[in-house]
């Protein structure tokens, strides 16, 4: 409890002592603004993670993974901690970041930034011929997703079926909203990075078709 307590009062402060260098962080930071929804329909794009911290405040994060990544200079070798995490607010909202430092908290700091800055919204229906109920439990349609290696292939689910899929792809999908879905994952789904991003590329290839409300 007193994490959170700390870490909404160190969102206020950043808030406060934010001087904005984007046309749309100037119109978050005076108002103009509102909602997520109107900063991702703007022409500018997100190149502040202040932005997010403003109009989404519910927002959640999670690490999901930490690798040692080394390199070799002239120097000796060099150390950091490459870190993925995803943030959402479990409503429709995503996004996923990368981000690498000596130390585990910096990197983790940089990645939820990134993360922020590629936040998205989710177009979430119920295309399922099973259940048919026109509620946003699911996803409309089927879509696929490509990264690295990794594919993976998204189908709308009646209700109660639940996340039919793997761990990774399984937290990024509670962390958007969807509740059921079928899923099947194909390349080496062991790297992690490439089996969140895969499953966030197909969640947003569902806003690129039209759908009736």
């Amino acid at each position: 409890m007193s994490n959170r307590r700390d870490k909404e009062s160190k969102r206020v402060s950043d808030l406060e002592a934010w001087v904005p260098v984007t046309r749309l962080g100037m119109l978050v930071k005076s108002g103009e603004i509102k909602t997520i929804e109107e900063a991702l329909r703007s022409k500018y794009p997100i190149k502040e993670y202040q932005v997010v911290d403003a109009l989404l405040p519910e927002l959640s994060e999670e690490v999901l993974d930490i690798n040692l990544v080394q390199r070799m200079t002239d120097s000796g070798r060099r150390v950091k901690f490459r870190v993925c995490v995803i943030v959402g607010n479990r409503d429709g909202c995503l996004g996923i970041g990368l981000g690498k430092d000596a130390l585990v908290r910096s990197g983790i700091e940089k990645a939820v930034r990134d993360a922020k800055m590629n936040i998205t919204h989710i177009k979430r229906g119920c295309g399922s011929w099973e259940c048919n109920c026109g509620g946003g439990h699911s996803i409309p349609f089927k879509v696929e997703g490509k990264t690295g290696s990794v594919v993976i292939t998204l189908k709308p689910a009646p209700k109660g079926i639940g996340l039919a899929t793997g761990d990774i792809p399984k937290r990024v999908l509670d962390f958007s909203g969807v509740k059921d879905v079928w899923a099947q994952t194909k390349g080496q789904t062991r790297t992690t990075f490439n089996q969140a991003f895969a499953t966030f590329e197909a969640l947003r290839k569902i806003a690129l078709v039209k759908t009736l409300e």
